[in-house]
């Protein structure tokens, strides 16, 4: 196995370098059936010195294929690695994620077992499935795989380009990432749709774990994280177009369930950012910052399902 690591990035270098040493201190077993990776990055643009600073310290990275593309989002950036990648096996993980020294090895010994398994109609999986790793979110910058595993970091997605490894050929056969998600979300589920069409099976691979390094929650973050909620809600509609399914109404929170839900707990969007700052900023001086966005998820929804149904409006009209 071959493995080719696409890691799409855009203004993240202090955590990149993280990331990027932590996939140069890879142990890989003997007899493995490993035969070697690469670290394919893709610069969707940045404009903080990420390539320059790559260019300059090459030599600390000898995995480290770069590439560069306008800012055009992940779906265009993921897609050019997976076109340039050397490896029969391609492993997505984000520039923000920081793994450990097992990490291939573990994605490796997923896989392998997959390959042995049979399906439930007694015919061989080969190398119909793909592995997905665990995912732990921290902020601990310093030192970010001291991090306990939480319960918020369960993931019940299917297909997750956060820590995630499959045969190259079947996203060429899935027809990759839809460039049409240039906004923030859902790009890597709507070609989970697609891949569990061709029946791959999910292996879940937690040995492989990752740590999500993002900084503490503070109320400076709050207009940008709305954005990205409005985002994700237009992104989601073009996931229904595309998908028009019960399953994705859900995944999207495009329901009256969700709308009634949001809209109760939120107050009809009465509880927003302005009336929850003193709260919000009250548990982050308590030291309790991941108890706050938790918090501040109440009108975080809201807003999703509201740019959700706006969306749905837009794209009826035109």
């Amino acid at each position: 196995m071959f493995f080719s690591i696409v890691i799409p990035t855009y203004n993240r270098l202090p955590i990149l370098t993280k990331c990027l040493r932590a996939l140069e201190a890879q142990v890989i077993p003997p007899h493995s059936p490993i035969t070697g990776y690469e670290v394919v990055v893709v610069d969707d643009g940045s404009t903080d010195q990420t390539v320059a600073w790559l260019q300059a310290h090459d030599q600390e990275f000898p995995h480290l294929v770069l590439l560069e593309q306008d800012h055009g989002g992940p779906a265009l950036a993921r897609n050019l690695g997976v076109h340039q990648a050397q490896g029969d096996w391609i492993i997505f993980i984000d520039s923000d994620l920081v793994v450990t020294p097992s990490f291939l090895a573990a994605h490796c010994e997923g896989l392998t077992q997959g390959q042995r398994a049979t399906g439930g109609d007694g015919y061989a999986i080969a190398d119909r499935c793909f592995t997905y790793g665990a995912v732990i979110n921290t902020a601990n910058f310093e030192n970010p795989t001291a991090e306990p595993y939480k319960l918020t970091d369960f993931s019940a997605a299917y297909f997750a380009t956060g820590n995630v490894a499959i045969a190259k050929h079947w996203l060429h056969t899935a027809g990759l990432f839809d460039p049409q998600f240039q906004l923030y979300g859902w790009e890597d589920l709507e070609l989970g749709v697609r891949l569990k069409k061709l029946g791959l099976k999910l292996i879940k691979c937690p040995a492989a774990v990752g740590y999500h390094w993002h900084p503490a929650f503070t109320l400076a973050q709050i207009p940008q994280m709305i954005d990205q909620e409005i985002q994700r809600g237009r992104m989601g509609v073009l996931f229904y177009q595309k998908h028009p399914t019960w399953d994705v109404r859900m995944m999207i929170q495009m329901t009256s369930l969700h709308r009634v839900l949001w809209g109760l707990l939120s107050l009809g969007g009465w509880l927003n950012e302005r009336r929850m700052a003193p709260l919000l900023q009250w548990l982050i001086d308590q030291g309790r910052p991941r108890l706050a966005l938790e918090v501040a998820r109440i009108f975080l929804n809201w807003y999703n399902v509201q740019g959700v149904y706006a969306a749905y409006r837009e794209r009826r009209a035109a």
